[in-house]
């Protein structure tokens, strides 16, 4: 099991083409007092997407930003996606909002476990500054006026086509928006990406799949990651389970439309598929330990040419597994075959057919 507290998925590096992707979007400049941006938050004109809803930033943070505003020093923009309800999404900037919106109430962050705020007096601001140590309430008129009537500039994105379906999922495009624009001081990283744009039900099924023990014992973790990239392969391992001939590359693409098709994870596929892999994580973990790791850490080719074989089959007796598995991972047909470019469409699908000749036919 891994001992990085922070639990860092180490899996092989694949070569995938970067998606191709046509579509329309408007971008609409605009600079809004910070008195408005704060009212539109407390009445869900603008949302924080459930993704990154967590406030980080510290008081001290928090203050200069402030101080900046009192100061008329510039402040990074701001960027929204315009949803289908005409919110406003928060692709970036929720931690300078946030903060602004904490000061106008007087209170910094959310209420803790015993229901207290702190009080926000601005804090670690230069000993010369006569802001230091102040609330809102306590600064002068003039300086609450020059906050409230202080503007941001945001930058608005509406998708124009493909036009995103009344009560529908947005289109792939809306992936590249966010991939391209999210500035935060962490990077999200594709699922995490995903999980924003395509919600729906599927986001908690794939959730709960994750947190069984055998798979994160599997993948050599003792918590999930933090980057999602467990979450990740099973995604993938569900896109392709009893689909795979209809795979079509890059793989990122294919993982979009996977989250997209299926957000209400209601198919009897989704269900069949969810028992399996709950199947196939226990056999797995008692029969090989650590595997998929032809090379120390996780080769997601090699993982998901077994899994599929497994998942679409009856199950196999463990010592007859246990006998093939070593087999396959000897075989050089299939060790070319997750080696260098493992999301071309061919390559996949001969990876799988050739686990499954070796694990479930018992082929040489």
């Amino acid at each position: 099991m891994s001992d990085n507290p922070e639990e860092n998925l180490e899996v092989e590096e694949e070569n995938d083409e970067a998606p191709y992707v046509e579509f329309d979007i408007s971008v609409a400049p605009s600079d809004p007092t910070l008195e408005l941006l704060a009212q539109q938050l407390g009445k869900s004109d603008i949302i924080i997407p459930f993704y990154q809803r967590k406030y980080v930033w510290k008081i001290e943070q928090a203050s200069r930003l402030i101080e900046s505003f009192l100061m008329g020093l510039p402040v990074p923009q701001v960027f929204f996606y315009v949803n289908n309800e005409n919110q406003l999404e928060v692709i970036d900037g929720q931690q300078r909002m946030m903060s602004v919106k904490y000061f106008f109430e007087g209170y910094f962050g959310e209420e803790d476990s015993k229901g207290a705020r702190q009080v926000f007096k601005l804090k670690g601001l230069s000993e010369r500054s006569e802001y230091n140590g102040k609330t809102f309430e306590q600064l002068s008129p003039k300086d609450q006026r020059k906050l409230r009537n202080s503007t941001l500039r945001a930058i608005s994105i509406r998708q124009l086509k493909p036009e995103p379906k009344e009560g529908g999922n947005v289109s792939d495009s809306v992936f590249h928006i966010f991939e391209r624009l999210n500035t935060g001081g962490t990077s999200l990283k594709p699922q995490e990406i995903r999980n924003a744009v395509y919600r729906g039900r599927i986001v908690e099924e794939l959730k709960k799949l994750n947190a069984i023990a055998e798979w994160q014992k599997i993948l050599g973790l003792n918590k999930p990651d933090k980057n999602q990239k467990d979450v990740e392969l099973i995604l993938r391992l569900f896109g392709l389970y009893k689909n795979w001939e209809n795979y079509q590359k890059p793989m990122l693409a294919f993982l979009n439309k996977t989250m997209k098709e299926n957000t209400d994870f209601s198919s009897s596929r989704s269900k069949e598929f969810a028992a399996d892999f709950e199947r196939v994580v226990k056999f797995v973990s008692s029969a090989i330990e650590k595997p998929f790791r032809p090379k120390g850490v996780i080769n997601s080719a090699a993982l998901e040419g077994i899994m599929v074989a497994l998942l679409e089959n009856k199950p196999l007796d463990l010592k007859i597994f246990k006998e093939r598995y070593r087999s396959l991972m000897a075989d050089a047909d299939f060790l070319t075959k997750i080696r260098g470019g493992t999301t071309d469409q061919k390559v996949l699908v001969e990876r799988i057919k050739r686990a499954r000749d070796i694990l479930i036919n018992g082929s040489a």
